[in-house]
């Protein structure tokens, strides 16, 4: 019997001829697909796929620009920016770890609540989770190795004086802007541009690679201020002590080169510290020597005298009836506290008599006595560009009634900041011509406008002289080597449209009287310690600071030095307002 032919073969079956060669076209039309497909999207539309790696990948960050410098007139730094760390996370891109987390948190010193909440929130790209770090803390964080989280470098603003010239250059705000005083006056110059670079992430969120810089920052602009560091440490002291020392409000005090205009120092107190970034109580932050207005009282005195010379009305030796110190307008009374039969236009100023003033006030032309006060910078901005910078009052003449044109003349009824105060005082230091004010270094002084003729201005300077001599109101005004000339101011403060028992204690005065060369202006806020005039409360302070300074910008003598002895007494006008 034959088996062999009962065996299945073990031969696979071979496919039709046909259904081969299908299946093999259409592996070969698939290939030739992906191919093409593979070709398009590499040449003809590659932006598509760089699109979708760029998405995962790149990124486009800043680049803080660094903040220019502020120093003084002598080089030294009043603002500088130092380099910091901020601390940043891309919440898709993080992936932490509960201990993590917690780790992060206590190097930041920030609840754990809060910082989880910024890791992941997944509907921001971009998150800040502390800035402004010293850079081993930054580095703390970053040996921490959590993805998604990137270091980032900043600038933060540092005052080495602290609070002496706060109210002067303010501050600026976590993003380096300026918030406050100069640092808002010159923000487009000291900012500079922020620039920006792509550049190119792991998985972890790190940066690898620097693609490329799109816009490289443009640092700002250096800044020199007019500002003398060594005078404006004086002046901050000298108003601390006066302030602490007769128990008043506040105080304020500007110093001005008397022929450029250029502010030499400008304090306040109290003051605050802007290395501090918790937000002080907001009247801290005023500068009251700028924003703030007061009534004069008789520093305004000068302005008066100097338009009744200018018209001819009066001359120096002129002599005013001051009627005992009695002089009634309409049906109000002007008082002076030490009586007089009669004073000469000198006196007047020398004994700060308010009646003597407001008759040469009315002896003028409503229009012209405002036209002069307007010309001496009262009612107008001083135009030296600080921000909040107060405009003053000065009510238009054809309102004037005649007991307002009087009392206008002894410093009532008008209001005015110290900076305008101090700036109108640079007429009698410039032969009549008022100076602009400037907050930077001036290489040659400014020309300014013409205001008195230059005899009336040495003819009001000289009357200034004998307001600190004795028998003048500011004695205490007086210093060693130097002769002097100024003028006192004791106002009441108006509280809802009427006067009150509280006092503006103010001094003006300027030095050497031979050749002008600094203005000082004072002004003490409600001093509560028993004296409130000015020769005895603001006229201290002037002396203080101007013998310092003088010695130090070491400006000639033009009078004798005598020894330093007890002072003569102070002619207190308690009506002198």
């Amino acid at each position: 019997m034959n088996y062999a032919s009962n065996i299945p073969s073990t031969q696979p079956a071979a496919l039709p001829l046909m259904r081969s060669r299908v299946l093999f076209g259409i592996l070969l039309i698939g290939m030739g697909a992906l191919t093409i497909r593979a070709i398009y999207l590499q040449s003809v539309q590659n932006h598509f796929l760089q699109q979708k790696g760029n998405a995962r990948a790149v990124r486009v960050i800043d680049i803080s620009a660094h903040r220019g410098m502020i120093s003084d007139r002598h080089g030294e730094p009043l603002a500088i920016s130092t380099p910091v760390e901020s601390i940043w996370a891309s919440p898709q891109d993080v992936k932490a770890s509960p201990q993590q987390v917690e780790q992060l948190a206590r190097i930041l010193d920030m609840e754990v609540e809060d910082v989880r909440n910024r890791l992941f929130d997944n509907a921001r790209d971009f998150v800040y989770l502390k800035r402004q770090l010293p850079p081993e803390q930054a580095e703390n964080v970053m040996k921490l190795g959590i993805p998604g989280i990137s270091m980032r470098r900043e600038y933060r603003r540092y005052y080495p004086n602290g609070n002496i010239t706060a109210h002067l250059l303010g501050f600026t705000n976590v993003d380096d802007n300026g918030q406050e005083g100069l640092e808002l006056a010159f923000q487009k110059q000291l900012s500079g541009q922020v620039g920006s670079q792509r550049v190119i992430k792991d998985r972890k969120g790190h940066i690898i690679e620097d693609v490329a810089s799109i816009r490289a920052p443009k640092p700002g602009i250096n800044m020199v201020l007019s500002i003398d560091n060594r005078i404006q440490y004086l002046a901050f002291r000298e108003i601390k002590l006066a302030v602490e020392q007769h128990r008043a409000k506040a105080g304020s005090i500007i110093v001005l080169d008397a022929k450029s205009g250029e502010v030499l120092a400008l304090a306040n107190w109290p003051s605050y510290n802007p290395n501090n970034r918790m937000k002080p109580d907001p009247q801290l932050l005023r500068n009251h020597a700028v924003t703030d207005l007061f009534e004069p009282g008789s520093t305004l005195k000068p302005f008066a005298i100097a338009t009744g010379l200018d018209k001819g009305n009066i001359t120096p030796q002129t002599v005013i009836n001051t009627e005992n110190g009695v002089m009634l307008v309409g049906k109000r009374k002007i008082h002076d506290t030490h009586p007089e039969a009669a004073l000469t236009v000198a006196q007047v100023i020398q004994k700060s008599s308010n009646v003597g003033a407001a008759k040469i006030a009315l002896s003028l032309p409503p229009e012209t006595f405002w036209h002069s006060l307007n010309q001496s910078g009262f009612g107008t901005l001083a135009g030296s560009g600080f921000p909040g910078e107060a405009t003053g009052r000065l009510r238009n003449y054809k309102k004037w009634r005649p007991i307002e044109q009087a009392t206008i003349s002894y410093g009532h009824g008008i209001s005015v900041s110290l900076l305008q105060l101090a700036r109108a005082y640079t007429i009698f230091a410039n032969n009549g011509e008022l100076k602009p004010v400037s907050w930077v270094k001036l290489d040659a002084p400014a020309s300014g406008n013409k205001v008195y003729s230059e005899n009336t201005a040495r003819e009001v300077l000289n009357m200034l002289e004998l307001a600190v001599l004795p028998g003048g109101t500011a004695p205490l005004a007086q210093i060693s080597g130097f002769r002097v000339a100024g003028k006192t101011g004791t106002a009441h403060k108006l509280d809802d449209g009427r006067y009150i028992n509280r006092y503006i204690s103010s001094f003006v005065g300027l030095a050497p009287v031979s050749n002008p060369k600094l203005i000082i202006a004072v002004m003490v806020n409600e001093p509560n310690n028993g004296q409130y005039y000015g020769g005895l409360v603001a006229a201290p302070v002037f002396s203080n600071v101007m013998s310092a300074a003088l010695r130090q910008l070491n400006v000639p003598n033009d009078a004798p030095l005598e020894p330093t002895g007890e002072k003569p007494p102070v002619y207190m006008v308690k009506g002198e307002t």
